[in-house]
């Protein structure tokens, strides 16, 4: 029976306790139905929660995040899906954390994660202090704990979004379940990335120092935990100074969390490297040498059985290699071929990589001869003067710096075009003390030339300050697109977004300005010392020629595309007959009308196969040799197969072991129009 809430009497009233549905009528209306509100969202919230948790316990690969981790490898594509190289990691066994001297350890955690003993996986306290420094503006940081880097690198992609961090939050908490702290942090030090192609302590502990993890210093340790902020740009092989900083950082980080005094952080001394030679496999392409270590720099690099697709245009690739032939001898040539956004489609480092994978593209670093004036003519037009000006082409007779023009062609005076055009150096080096060598070298910085450019040196005008082929065409890039700096990339750039295009940083020529160089660097070809280089369409194009003749060039534009040519030889010595008007502007050419469409090129491969066998494209091709008037031999599966054609009808004969088979080919799209050679153009 329900009591009463009073009971009367002639005493005072005595409280009973009231049920629920009482207690809530007494509330006003106003508190009842905010009440539910309450209640009702509470109630969604958990819902959420739930269902949010499921969804990640269903989509996290939390069934492989107790498995032995593979060692990771890179593929690298060509644009159409030819695999053109397989790269391993350099491993090596594991370690335990119960072997390793305790400043390793204290290393690693001081800078990356100093409550790693304390917590479930999770750092609120971290999370909460990387956020306050962004905001802040102080610098950047990142709240991830060891264990959510072991989640990230192991088991997740490099998504960035609200839903790979959950799932990472939501494996780490899975590994501290079912994993002790020093299992986590041995699987964290075996298979973190150390730069330089190398994954786990142990490897890098060798590939640093030569020496095991378990005998690792404390300036040692300090370094190695130093470089997982960024490794490849960490990297002591790379930027030591760099990675020495980033030690002391670290150093200091272990005497804040009491592992040291900081008297004894200073004393630390700098490590020695210890570099030993590896044998390591080669690429096979100088591109792909040129593009890995770009992979490794992508944050997925680290994981299992990554596949990349690169710029790498085979087409033009093999238009390349076609082009290069006309040099012979020890004589060597290097060719890259980019879009006007920096994507690098082909790259050519020496005449046969088998014989020397050295890259003479990125590596070789080259006097640019007049190629280099193009920065010359730019700071004359940025400060006012424009192609008509005329300027003395007398020989200079005064001063410690007397240059020549070549064959000794002279003459009172010239115009900035035809002194361009026709590569006067006498004319360069007076422009050149008229804007400043502060002004020339100002704009080469510009366009994104970054090697060394000596001060109060009148030869720079002429290119005698050496750079490689990759910057020197990145920076003609930067003209033909009117954006720069031009960064040469072996991966597809990313579309830039509006607010991306407000701080990219880009800088550009006036309409004014663009317009003069552009017809100076037509005017090198039409009438000056590129006619060799000569196409049907518009092109833009300089000659270069080094001191003695050590080297020979051509860089220059049609279409979308910009095209760097090197001939020299390794040893430094003269070049004979050959200037940056013939071989060079030749293969330029060459190169051009293949990649342009100006000429038949040969018929299409079938489609590549991205799980097929590597195919190294700086292997010279049989598919290019000529049998005949319309025919050629190249190898498709292990067949070898003649292109030819009967009484006008195409046909392919395949040779294999099972005897000749002959089919109908289709013909290839005939080009916009026939094949000749423009008025002008050297024979």
């Amino acid at each position: 029976m329900e009591l009463p809430r009073t009971i009367p009497g002639p005493g005072p009233e005595i409280d009973r306790p009231a049920d629920a549905q009482d207690q809530r009528d007494d509330l006003p209306p106003a508190r009842r139905s905010w009440g539910r509100r309450l209640a009702r969202i509470v109630a969604g919230l958990l819902l959420l929660i739930l269902l949010m948790v499921s969804y990640l316990a269903v989509t996290a690969p939390l069934s492989k995040s107790l498995q032995p981790i593979a060692p990771p490898e890179i593929t690298l594509l060509a644009a159409n899906g030819t695999p053109i190289a397989r790269n391993g990691a350099i491993t090596d066994a594991p370690v335990k954390v119960r072997n390793l001297p305790p400043h390793v350890v204290q290393a690693f955690l001081a800078i990356e994660d100093r409550r790693f003993y304390t917590h479930w996986g999770i750092d609120p306290r971290g999370i909460a202090r990387a956020t306050w420094s962004n905001l802040t503006g102080g610098s950047t940081q990142g709240g991830s704990t060891i264990t959510q880097q072991l989640a990230k690198f192991t088991f997740l992609t490099s998504e960035r979004s609200m839903s790979r961090k959950a799932r990472e939050m939501l494996i780490a908490f899975w590994l501290e379940a079912w994993l002790t702290k020093d299992e986590i942090l041995e699987r964290y030090l075996s298979n973190a990335y150390f730069g330089d192609n190398t994954y786990g302590l142990r490897a890098a502990s060798l590939h640093y120092f030569h020496r095991q993890p378990e005998r690792l210093r404390t300036g040692e340790a300090a370094l190695l935990a130093g470089l997982m902020k960024a490794p490849s740009r960490l990297s002591p092989t790379n930027n030591f100074a760099l990675s020495q900083k980033r030690m002391r950082v670290v150093l200091g980080a272990m005497a804040d969390a009491g592992y040291m005094t900081p008297q004894e952080a200073r004393a630390v001394p700098v490590p020695r490297l210890d570099v030993r030679s590896r044998s390591e496999l080669p690429t096979g392409t100088y591109f792909a040498d040129w593009a890995l270590p770009q992979a490794r720099q992508i944050e997925a690099a680290g994981y299992a059985g990554q596949t990349y697709r690169t710029t790498l245009d085979a087409r033009l690739q093999a238009a390349a290699h076609r082009a290069i032939r006309q040099v012979s001898g020890k004589t060597q040539v290097a060719l890259v071929a980019m879009r006007k956004n920096g994507e690098v489609v082909a790259m050519v480092g020496g005449r046969d990589y088998a014989a020397s994978p050295f890259n003479r593209v990125t590596q070789a670093r080259r006097q640019p001869g007049s190629t280099f004036k193009l920065f010359v003519y730019l700071a004359a037009l940025k400060a006012g003067m424009e192609p008509d000006d005329t300027i003395a082409n007398t020989p200079i007779e005064t001063g410690s710096y007397r240059p020549q023009n070549a064959g000794g062609a002279y003459s009172p005076t010239i115009t900035l075009e035809d002194a361009f055009a026709r590569s006067s150096n006498v004319a360069a080096v007076r422009l050149f003390s008229q804007v400043g060598d502060e002004a020339v070298i100002d704009m080469a910085r510009r366009l994104g030339v970054s090697s060394p450019l000596p001060t109060g040196d009148p030869s720079l005008a002429l290119g005698t300050a050496s750079m490689t082929l990759l910057e020197l065409t990145a920076a003609y890039a930067g003209v033909a697109a009117n954006s720069f700096p031009v960064v040469p990339r072996a991966f597809p750039v990313p579309e830039a977004g509006w607010f991306d295009w407000l701080l990219d940083g880009k800088r550009s020529l006036s309409s004014s300005d663009h317009e003069a160089i552009e017809q100076m660097l037509r005017a090198t070809i039409n009438n000056g010392t590129g006619r060799g280089a000569m196409l049907r369409g518009p092109n833009f194009g300089k000659t270069g020629t080094s001191q003695e003749n050590r080297d020979a060039l051509f860089v220059g534009y049609s279409g979308d595309l910009v095209v760097g040519v090197w001939v020299g030889n390794d040893d430094n010595s003269p070049l004979r007959g050959i200037s940056g008007g013939t071989v060079p502007a030749r293969i330029w050419r060459d190169f051009m009308r293949d990649a342009l469409g100006e000429r038949r090129a040969p018929p299409v491969r079938k489609a590549a196969d991205p799980q097929g066998p590597v195919q190294p494209l700086d292997v010279p091709e049989i598919g290019d040799i000529p049998v005949g008037a319309d025919s050629h031999i190249r190898i498709e599966d292990g067949q070898a197969v003649i292109s030819t054609r009967v009484e006008g009808v195409p046909l392919d004969l395949r040779v294999d072991g099972e005897g000749l088979s002959v089919g109908r080919r289709e013909p290839a799209s005939p080009p916009a129009s026939s094949p000749g050679s423009p008025p002008g153009e050297e024979r």
